[in-house]
């Protein structure tokens, strides 16, 4: 049977996309036939999953065919021991393993990988099949492999998602391999601190052996930071030599970051770049079946398609829409009907609609007893400042406002409004006071109360 198996195999490579027929079937084996069933190993649950779903009845007509009699296929996965494996450096002992979900680690060590940002939570669409599919390739550590994914999307898509389900697979199929998943304002912060304390030879070394797969978050973020970019394209070539894998993140093309030297651009480019957009109503609709089942609750069809027809923008909206309706139905002790989910999408959609960057000047300017003038003007006073910051960051969150328009809003570059986004995470994340303010305003923007 195993020539049965190679002449199907190659009937299949003339029919199908080159790179789907390299990443789903050549790694196939044929392990012989039992009980008039041909048994096929598979690399692991999830290609075994991928061709279930996608290829079982083109691989079973393509078997009939060649053998002139129904056969039914039996798809197994090749046990644990006989996958490809990396080969050792030699360099001695291995680092002990970085920034693994809910341990205690050391000062940076890197983010932790949501626990649900694995790729059989994925759910996969015309929108998302070629970066899954990279994704995937990518994680499973195959030898025709590139060294380098940029995932690129709008906010929302689900490239976050992607890029820790390859730090969850490596972990799970290579306990040996070291993981490092940071940010790009992290990985600008810890450079900050090596220059400042003189232990840049310490901070390149962790990333030289301490780390076999970088994944590296919202790369768009470095815009106008020179020397952290120099930086990081040094070390983009150290571990595209030393044979490591980086996968990165953006919300831009390379050549569409604003203050991107050309180092950094054409090492960006250089790897294989995959963008995801918007799901379709079908994906959209089972997006949402599996965000409820995951969260152990049934939710009408018709409430579910409701739902995917109004809800178009992104993953994030879905999710924000499906959890309006299961919180207000648990905390109002009303069912989860169509009345339910209308008013959920009219308070969504009310928000979208009617929120824009000249609102959020005013709200802001009122809340920080400023003038919209001043927001807009070239004052670089700190009473100033931070209002402005902050009125960019909710636009940039709030509105469908591209960049380059809120840029123009504020008499600003984009650039600008990129370095103002960050800096207000930043400081969400570590000022009180600030997630306070922001925590407020977000409520007041997303109640309509503006």
């Amino acid at each position: 049977m195993e020539a049965v198996w190679e002449q199907v195999k190659a009937n299949l490579k003339e029919r199908m996309v080159p790179q789907a027929y390299h990443l789903w079937i050549d790694p196939v084996r044929c392990n012989g036939v039992e009980n008039g069933r041909m048994i096929l190993t598979c690399v692991n649950a999830f290609s075994k999953k991928r061709i279930q779903e996608n290829y079982h009845d083109l691989i079973r007509s393509e078997v009939n065919q060649l053998t002139g009699k129904p056969c039914e296929l039996c798809l197994e996965i090749i046990p644990k021991a006989t996958h490809w494996r990396r080969p050792e450096t030699g360099e001695g002992k291995r680092p002990i393993q970085l920034g693994l979900p809910q341990m205690n680690v050391r000062v940076h060590s890197g983010r932790y990988l949501r626990r649900d940002f694995t790729f059989d939570q994925f759910v996969v669409g015309e929108n998302s099949d070629f970066a899954f599919s990279a994704s995937l390739s990518f994680a499973s550590c195959k030898n025709n492999r590139q060294s380098a994914l940029l995932l690129m999307s709008k906010t929302g898509m689900g490239k976050s998602h992607l890029s820790q389900a390859i730090g969850h697979h490596v972990l799970s199929e290579f306990p040996d391999d070291q993981v490092y998943y940071i940010t790009a304002e992290d990985f600008t912060n810890e450079l900050v601190s090596a220059f400042r304390h003189g232990s840049l030879d310490r901070f390149k070394n962790k990333y030289r052996t301490g780390c076999d797969v970088l994944i590296l978050e919202d790369i768009h973020y470095l815009s106008g930071k020179e020397r952290t970019q120099i930086e990081l394209a040094h070390m983009l070539d150290m571990l595209n030599e030393s044979g490591k894998t980086v996968i990165c993140s953006s919300c831009y093309l390379p050549g569409d970051i604003p203050k991107i030297n050309n180092e950094l651009r054409s090492r960006l480019q250089s790897g294989l770049i995959s963008g995801i957009d918007p799901p379709d109503f079908n994906t959209r609709v089972r997006i949402l079946k599996k965000k409820a089942f995951a969260r152990k609750t049934g939710i009408p069809k018709e409430v579910v398609e409701y739902l995917a027809t109004e809800l178009t923008e992104a993953v994030r909206q879905l999710e924000s829409g499906l959890m309006g309706v299961l919180t207000r139905s648990a905390l109002m002790s009303e069912p989860v009907d169509m009345a339910l989910a209308e008013n959920v999408v009219k308070i969504i959609g009310h928000r979208r609609k009617q929120v824009t960057v000249d609102v959020i000047k005013e709200l802001v300017a009122k809340e920080y007893r400023v003038t919209v003038n001043e927001l807009v003007s070239k004052s670089r006073q700190q009473r100033i400042v931070k209002p402005r910051q902050i009125a960019m960051y909710l636009a940039r969150v709030h509105t469908d406002s591209p960049l380059q328009a809120i840029g123009r809003s504020f008499n600003r570059y984009h650039a600008t409004v990129l370095y103002a986004v960050g800096t207000v995470e930043k400081a969400t994340r570590q000022q009180h006071t600030i997630k306070k303010q922001v925590e407020i305003l977000n409520k007041k923007i997303g109640s309509g109360a503006f």
